[in-house]
């Protein structure tokens, strides 16, 4: 799939995102981010998307920027209300420039994935500690990887059936790449339509790396946005990386 780039999710995906990816968090996540950053934080969204979170934390009175590699994501955003108010810069998270200094900076929901190789990762943890004020903070939320469905390095799931419809959803793991190829399907009476998708995992170590290398430092990891513990067992984590104060 080299054809896929950073607008290519949205332009695939923006007019019924709302209604197929919402992981049923949002009001944790918000909580959680809420209280983390503090009253009065200037706050930057990686992947701002459709505003999931950043709507909600805009309510609550906080200052909030955004990047976004999807212009179709950022019509949806600017459809809703308030949405228009909120500054959104339209390029790859992973070198776009964005005015100004920020108290807190977040990426959630897997979205660090979607940059496709190891080096673009990389040049967004240095991205965003270029823009956050001394003392500020990173916080991530991705999956932990877990193989046990795969065989062969694929996988095959049926996500949804009935009585004239069929979803299902196939993958394809390059552990030497670290990299899963996934193509959604749906078959109804209208057709079929395919929605692809590439990501490149990495491991929580690989993550902190990742920090380390961009002058940010892990200060705490949960399991969940409940600030779950995180053990061998956690299917997922959020991550706070700090920025040093002087």
């Amino acid at each position: 799939m080299l054809e896929f780039d950073p607008d290519t999710f949205g332009t695939l995906n923006a007019d019924e995102y709302d209604a197929l990816h919402d992981p049923g968090t949002t009001e944790e996540s918000v909580a959680l981010i809420a209280e983390l950053a503090g009253d009065g934080a200037r706050l930057l969204e990686l992947a701002i998307g459709t505003g999931r979170i950043a709507l909600p934390l805009k309510a609550l009175g906080f200052e909030i920027s955004g990047i976004e590699g999807s212009a179709a994501m950022v019509e949806k955003l600017r459809e809703k209300p308030g949405g228009e108010d909120i500054p959104v810069v339209i390029g790859d998270m992973a070198d776009c420039a964005i005015t100004g200094d920020f108290d807190f900076a977040f990426l959630v929901f897997n979205t660090l994935f979607n940059l496709t190789s190891q080096a673009e990762q990389v040049r967004c943890f240095r991205n965003v500690a270029d823009r956050l004020a001394p003392g500020g903070a990173f916080l991530v939320e991705t999956f932990v990887p877990d193989f046990s469905a795969y065989h062969d390095n694929q996988s095959l799931r049926t996500t949804k059936i009935g009585f004239k419809s069929l979803w299902f959803e196939a993958k394809v793991h390059d552990p030497t790449r670290q990299v899963i190829e996934y193509q959604r399907v749906r078959i109804t009476e209208k057709g079929t339509r395919m929605v692809p998708l590439v990501m490149r995992y990495a491991w929580p170590q690989e993550i902190d790396l990742m920090a380390e290398l961009a002058g940010l430092t892990l200060e705490h990891r949960w399991g969940g946005w409940k600030r779950e513990p995180f053990t061998p067992e956690s299917k997922m984590h959020v991550s706070l990386y700090r920025k040093p104060a002087n």
